[in-house]
């Protein structure tokens, strides 16, 4: 029941979306926003795949792995093949990061005019003189993470520069790594003000900066000796809210002459009015249809996911009527458990009886040995007018061997020298 809400809920909220707010993704500058980043595992549609050693990046259904957990050393990037026609946008970046406790890499973010360069898989301490942006997501600063900002205009070439840190427009602190779950970055370009975000909170802001159309968007990661894997979810370019995407160029239809009319004559304002009304109601009409195509590729998306959860729920109903028990097994269960109840029921009386039996047998042991030993010792002990008697008997007979010993030895020989 709720499958069935749920279609006619996203579809009015996607409705809200697109009429309220404007805002249309730009699908050549944009993946994973979709059911999955690649559809054959070879390569994401108008994007670029480059890596270095023998570890390319990684495509999965759901993420690009663009530095594996093992070996280190190792470089990866995407970079987009179409640049970006509008001059305000929203670019939205979902990567984790995980690895060792003392693991290092870093991430950029590149938006530069020239696009993918020479070397594929640059960072900011190997690239040379571009010309646009850079965002470095790195260990900089030593608690526990940071994102800097970087501007060049083609003249600094930041391979050969003594302190690249130092070129650092705006940072801010950033725990990224071993989350657990994939982090948000946001890069805002509106006409007054260029704004990142990381996790929903504002990172650095300046109203200065005003970053051209035209330039192209890449995603590049470098892994140290004890590397960190950097894994890309989506990254997703979308207009800025209440501009909308470039209408295609056509060739206006031939006009016939006016009619010849007097200068002053009401006709011609009334044409004129004519004119730019319709041409008001052909844009808004443009616009429209615009928007009803995005709307419909909205609706399949969200049809599609309904249609992969209702496969899913269902697969899972099967596996667990297949694991669950069925009723006969559940009655004989239940039968068994009785008649061990019933067992046990009969053989409660027995225990009883044994349970006073064995304390009748503890109290007459108790009773009857106190008795016994009571009577051994009175019975079968010596009295203590025998012990005085042989005492004294005793000591009479030491008294008569000592008066002996004395008399032999004064009546015997005296020995003189």
């Amino acid at each position: 029941m709720q499958l069935s809400h749920s279609p006619a809920l996203l579809l009015r909220l996607s409705l809200a979306a697109a009429l309220v707010h404007g805002q249309y993704i730009l699908e050549s500058s944009s993946f994973g926003h979709g059911d999955r980043i690649s559809p054959n595992r070879f390569g994401i549609p108008h994007w670029h795949v480059s890596g270095d050693g023998q570890t390319p990046p990684q495509l999965l259904s759901d993420k690009i792995v663009l530095t594996p957990p093992y070996p280190g050393n190792r470089r990866g990037a995407v970079w987009a093949e179409t640049s970006v026609a509008q001059s305000e946008w929203t670019a939205d970046l979902e990567f984790r990061a995980t690895g060792g406790d003392r693991g290092g890499g870093n991430l950029q973010i590149w938006y530069t005019k020239e696009g993918r360069p020479r070397a594929e898989t640059p960072s900011i301490y190997t690239t040379g003189a571009f010309d646009g942006l850079a965002l470095v997501v790195d260990m900089y600063g030593g608690k526990g993470g940071s994102i800097r900002g970087f501007m060049n205009d083609g003249t600094t070439d930041y391979k050969s520069h003594h302190a690249v840190d130092s070129l650092a427009f705006g940072h801010c602190d950033f725990s990224y790594r071993n989350l657990g779950r994939p982090s948000h970055i946001q890069i805002k370009q509106l006409a007054e003000s260029f704004e990142v975000s990381v996790d929903g909170r504002q990172c650095f802001s300046s109203g200065k900066i005003k970053m051209p159309a035209g330039y192209y968007f890449g995603i590049s990661a470098a892994s140290a000796d004890t590397p960190d894997s950097f894994e890309v979810y989506k990254f997703v370019t979308s207009t800025a809210p209440g501009v909308t995407r470039e209408l295609p160029r056509r060739d206006p239809p031939p006009q016939q002459p006016p009619p010849a009319s007097n200068p002053g004559s009401p006709n011609n304002d009334q044409g004129s009015r004519h004119t730019s009304s319709d041409a008001q109601f052909a844009v808004q009409f443009t616009d429209l249809q615009n928007r009803l195509e995005k709307l419909a590729q909205s609706l399949d998306n969200v049809f599609r996911e309904v249609q992969q959860l209702a496969s899913k729920s269902e697969s899972r109903h099967q596996d667990l009527s297949h694991k669950a028990m069925s009723n006969e097994q559940l009655s004989a269960m239940d039968k068994r458990i009785q008649s061990i109840e019933s067992t046990l029921q009969g053989y409660s009386g027995q225990f009883s009886n044994i349970q006073s039996s064995l304390k009748d047998s503890h109290s007459t042991l108790n009773e009857g040995l106190t008795q016994h030993m009571t009577h051994i010792i009175s019975t079968k002990t010596p009295k203590m007018s025998s012990f005085i008697i042989v005492v004294i008997v005793f000591q009479m007979l030491l008294a008569g061997s000592y008066v002996l010993y004395k008399r032999r030895r004064a009546n015997g020989p005296k020995k003189y020298l």
